[in-house]
């Protein structure tokens, strides 16, 4: 796998998280747990991301 290759299926993980997290949100009582796990994923991506883009 290239390197673009795998920034693009790091942004896609990310995109996933998202619509997750926004699913999750607009029950009406979100798990917050849930949610905590879900955001910490998703910042783990975004370095990532950050991080293979410098390269």
């Amino acid at each position: 796998m290239s390197l673009d290759e795998r920034i693009d299926a790091l942004k896609a993980k990310h995109q996933a998280l998202e619509v997750a997290l926004e699913a999750e949100n607009s029950r009406p009582r979100p798990d917050e747990t849930h949610v905590a796990i879900l955001k910490k994923r998703k910042l783990r991506i975004k370095d990532e991301i950050a991080s293979l883009s410098r390269k």
